[in-house]
This record gives C-alpha cells, structure tokens and sequence, in this order.
C-alpha cells in the first residue's frame, strides 16, 4: 500500500521570498492555487492508495477534504521535516507500505509525474528521490517502509538524504522530473511556471492578478528547463 503525504502550512505569511514581489494577499492566493494543484495531481494520479495531507491549519485541511484526500491532523504546526515525521509515524500506525512525500508547491506536476515516483523500482530499492532543480532541494521522496530513512529537509537535503542513505546502507534511485523539479520559492521559479502556461488554478491566479506581463520581464535563468 502506497500513500503521497503532503505537508501544509498555514497559507498566511506564505512565500516571503516571493515579498518583493507579491503583496500578501497575493502570495496568499498562490498558495492556496498551489497546494490545489498538487493536490489534484495526486488524486488523480494512478497507483496511489491515498493521499494524506499533514497540517495543523483549517483552510489546507478543506482544500484537502474537497479534493478527496485524506486530512492527518499534526498536533502543532512544525517545520516540513517535523511535518513530514508525522506523515512517516501516521503511515506506520496504518500498515501503510511505502510513502511517497511531496511539498504542496509544485505547480506543473502532472498526474503522470506522481505516478512516476510512487512506482516501486525494479529491482526494489527503499528509498528513491527526485531532486529540484539544481540538486540542492528534496521535491519528492518515496520510502519503503515509509521510516527507513532519517529525515533531513531544509538547505541542501538532497545531499544529505543520499549521504544519510549511504550511511545507512540503503540503496537509492534518482528519479529526475523536470515538471516536479520547479518549486515555487522565487520570481524566477514564478516567471518560468508562467512562460509555460501549464492550465490549472495557479495560472488563473497569475492571470487574475494582471502578472504575465511583469513576469515575462523578469529572465529566467539557463539552469531552468522542461
């Protein structure tokens, strides 16, 4: 049995890198956009048992409820790998096989994505990780059992997940998603998101708020791509 555990945070005060350039109740709607997205994408997505959503915050937990996921009420806010621990004792407490964990702000995955990181490897390995996009972040992590190895989100935790796999001794496959590379932290990761017009509630937003126009101002660096 295989689950997608998303961690969600409360919407306000979201995306604070993106305050420069967004007014709160923008980044607000971003977010909101965002998680509904990624969410849809999981529910959608073939090979999953469920999908359960990590928060503490009651607007996440109706986004959740209205798209078919399960809600696994966190007993206090926390940072994502605390989150993400949660989801990880959660799927244990449900004989839940392997769990495959995604941040909720990843607004080109497509099903197809999802799909592709909760399939077991041949041979099976325990953990498989799919890096963002400059192989600094953790985008996706698929465990089996869901607590075979030890958390370590936050800066850098690609590395340190493969160097905590190593240590461990668990053998690991790298799966690289372009479309599920893209987090949204920048307005270079929101200018690229908007060049490519992927249909869903995160570009209505952007075209709600009037932001094609500055976003295509705005150069996207060489390392991003599809």
């Amino acid at each position: 049995m295989t689950y997608a555990v998303i961690p969600a945070k409360h919407f306000e005060g979201a995306k604070q890198r993106l305050s420069a350039f967004l007014e709160p109740h923008e980044r607000v709607q971003l977010a909101r956009a965002m998680l509904t997205d990624t969410l849809t994408a999981c529910c959608q997505a073939q090979g999953l048992d469920g999908v359960g959503v990590v928060t503490h915050h009651e607007a996440p937990a109706e986004i959740a409820a209205s798209l078919g996921a399960e809600v696994w009420w966190e007993p206090e806010a926390g940072g994502h790998s605390q989150a993400v621990a949660f989801g990880v004792q959660t799927c244990l407490q449900r004989g839940i096989d392997a769990m495959l964990t995604l941040p909720g702000d990843i607004p080109l995955v497509t099903p197809a994505d999802v799909e592709a990181m909760a399939r077991a490897a041949t041979p099976p390995v325990p953990v498989v990780l799919a890096p963002n996009r400059d192989d600094l972040g953790t985008n996706a992590m698929r465990l089996s059992p869901p607590d075979c190895l030890p958390l370590a989100f936050g800066h850098d935790s690609f590395q340190r997940h493969l160097s905590l796999a190593a240590e461990h001794r668990l053998a690991v496959e790298i799966r690289r998603l372009p479309r599920l590379s893209l987090d949204i932290d920048e307005p270079e990761d929101l200018a690229f998101f908007a060049a490519h017009r992927k249909a869903g509630h995160s570009l209505d937003v952007l075209a709600g708020l009037g932001l094609f126009e500055r976003l295509a101002a705005i150069p996207i660096p060489p390392l991003y791509e599809l």
